[in-house]
């Protein structure tokens, strides 16, 4: 199984819009990134980041509401790497699976369980239902069997259902992929009156030219454009020099790194409250007593900031609320939250024995 892991590390990718997270994963015989339509709904273009090459903007190439599938441009770092992607052959209920993603923004988890339903129906579609956990940032990855073939794309799951997860097989994603081929580089939607593929060259309206019924074309979707307290904080970013397009993790939620640390960025718009999050580095195995004092010694210190351990990560953090927020005072705070965990990360490795944060 370790190999198999080690294989999909390169290959399962991360994406973000401004609405959601999700995974995908690289189909080298289509050169293509499949994950779920959801993950990158309302979007003509996606965030994406990998193992293998460095986070940027991608196209969305194809849109499936009817069976939730969606296909991304793949970067050519991607284009070695080769998996297999199989039809449900001889597969039972009882049998082993592993579903990976990226859950919760999180970088590359794997879980396992083993099929309960081969069957499981729902709005005419066919679904194999597992118990592998699938959690929010999941949706998109693949399911794979006990050989490390990939099976099905992890889809849903069942709230509060005892992680209860539904995958759609396999052969929905290859006959999809057969049609899409058809058009070329074109890109393309699925109309969900006829499902045929409609390919944005055989058409300029917004209607289906093999049954009339109204379809949204990936060309025709509109930017997103931020607005309140998103819109600043992503005018502070952009003034600090940082690409928001990259940024975005989800609805207000952004992530840049600055030097070893990452940052994290989230606005709540019920308690108006802006949470600025750097993880500088991780405790030590040995020597934490001085971490403690050091960091209490320097909360007594700082002001409008703190320093704080969440598991074994160390961090500096800054809140905000919304009614105090303007584009030069947050510019100011940011730039000097930004300088801190600069100093910070580099104090405690050095002189306290503390650890680099793996960004894997």
């Amino acid at each position: 199984m370790e190999e198999i892991i080690e294989i999909y590390k390169d290959i399962v990718i991360q994406i973000a819009t401004p609405y959601s997270t999700g995974t995908g994963f690289y189909i080298s015989d289509y050169d293509v990134i499949v994950t779920n339509e959801h993950v990158v709904r309302d979007n003509a273009e996606v965030a994406i980041d990998g193992r293998v090459f460095k986070k940027q903007i991608v196209d969305v190439i194809y849109i499936d509401p009817k069976f939730d599938i969606a296909f991304i441009s793949a970067p050519p770092e991607l284009k070695h790497l080769k998996v297999d992607v199989e039809r449900i052959g001889d597969l039972s209920e009882g049998n082993p699976v592993i579903a990976i993603g990226h859950p919760y923004g999180l970088k590359y988890t794997v879980t396992t369980g083993i099929i309960s339903n081969l069957l499981h129906e729902q709005s005419g579609i066919t679904y194999i239902q597992h118990d592998a956990a699938i959690n929010p940032g999941n949706s998109g990855g693949p399911l794979l069997d006990r050989d490390g073939s990939v099976i099905g794309i992890n889809t849903f799951v069942i709230r509060d259902g005892n992680n209860i997860g539904f995958s759609l097989p396999v052969r929905y994603l290859l006959d999809t992929l057969h049609d899409f081929k058809k058009g070329g580089n074109l890109p393309g939607v699925r109309c969900n009156s006829c499902l045929n593929i409609v390919f944005e060259e055989s058409t300029n309206m917004d209607y289906c030219p093999h049954c009339g019924a109204s379809i949204r074309l990936i060309k025709s979707i509109e930017p997103y454009e931020p607005m309140g307290v998103s819109k600043i904080l992503e005018s502070m970013l952009t003034e600090l020099g940082y690409e928001v397009k990259l940024a975005r993790r989800g609805p207000k939620n952004w992530q840049i790194t600055r030097g070893s640390a990452r940052i994290n960025i989230s606005y709540n718009s019920k308690n108006g409250l802006n949470i600025c999050d750097a993880y500088l580095c991780e405790l030590p195995s040995e020597g934490i007593n001085s971490i403690y004092k050091y960091l209490l010694r320097q909360n007594h210190q700082l002001e409008g900031f703190s320093l704080s351990i969440k598991d074994q990560d160390i961090i500096l953090s800054l809140l905000i609320f919304d009614q105090y927020l303007n584009q030069e005072t947050g510019v100011k705070l940011f730039r000097e939250l930004f300088e801190k965990a600069d100093y910070f990360d580099n104090i405690l490795v050095e002189e306290f024995g503390a650890m680099w944060k793996m960004q894997n």
